[in-house]
């Protein structure tokens, strides 16, 4: 192909390429790569909330950074998590959730991050070993499997519909790295679920979903059943884990409402109720 086949942008585009060489463009790279201790402020990146299937990088970088996480079984990775703020970008509070894993099995991993400016923040390859698999693994009497429907929602961030992205159906499928998020509903969001039939919930199961700029955050609900009967305010500490509240009841519906937050797309990564234990 001749110079006369090209386009005008294609022939401004080769040459603008043609005036940086692939040197200096790895010579620059190189030399804004720095190893991750520099913006750890002390306290290293870590693997939590390890289950048999996933674990959390909990990290605080003292610089704003878009930070990932590569991980697999061999030092090859084959898988990267991200953080899932909905608002992206750099920040400095980091949760990425490695899924997908296997039961009692070593996997290796990697923190990077880069910031607004283009630097490259590496860590070190690490490793981690996931739990072993739960012989039983509970029903979740909110969800779908046993037979639960959603009633009501107040709102579905980007009004998405429940079974999709950021849908009220995303609390309710017993994975941490999705989530229902209301649209801006902030102290005045509600999901209300129907469970089909009466029956006997001993605890529920709720984790708060949060921004990395501290809002949509739950610190307080309510729960109503069918009888009208309101329980609660139950607090929530903090939006890193689920929390389960005793409540020894027999229903056939449930909604939680907000009664405090800090405003925003409030939501949850989980609501949860299992049947009273024996």
């Amino acid at each position: 192909m001749t110079i006369r086949s090209l386009t005008p942008v294609a022939v401004g585009l080769a040459m603008a390429v043609s005036l940086l060489p692939l040197s200096a463009v790895a010579e620059e790279l190189t030399a804004t790569v720095h190893t991750i201790d520099e913006v750890a402020d002390g306290a290293m990146p870590r693997i939590t909330d390890i289950t048999a299937t996933s674990a959390v990088l909990d990290f605080v970088s003292s610089r704003p950074l878009a930070c990932s996480v590569v991980y697999g079984e061999t030092t090859g990775f084959g898988n990267v998590a991200t953080d899932t703020d909905m608002a992206g970008g750099a920040h400095s509070d980091h949760h990425p959730v490695l899924a997908g894993l296997k039961p009692s099995t070593r996997y290796f991993y990697r923190v990077q991050g880069v910031a607004a400016d283009g630097t490259i923040y590496l860590g070190e390859v690490m490793s981690f070993m996931t739990g072993a698999a739960p012989a039983t693994t509970p029903v979740n009497l909110l969800s779908a499997n046993a037979g639960a429907t959603i009633a009501a929602v107040s709102s579905n961030f980007g009004g998405a519909g429940n079974g999709e992205r950021w849908g009220a159906g995303a609390a309710l499928d017993g994975d941490r790295t999705t989530a229902w998020s209301s649209s801006g509903d902030g102290d005045d969001a509600f999901i209300a679920i129907d469970l089909g039939e009466a029956k006997h919930v001993g605890e529920v199961e709720v984790w708060s979903r949060s921004m990395s700029d501290g809002t949509a955050r739950i610190r307080a609900f309510t729960l109503t059943t069918d009888t009208g009967e309101v329980l609660g305010p139950f607090d929530l500490p903090d939006a890193e884990q689920a929390h389960r509240f005793r409540l020894d009841r027999e229903v056939s519906s449930l909604r939680l409402e907000v009664t405090e937050s800090t405003g925003g797309n409030v939501g949850l990564i989980e609501f949860a109720a299992f049947p009273a234990k024996d």
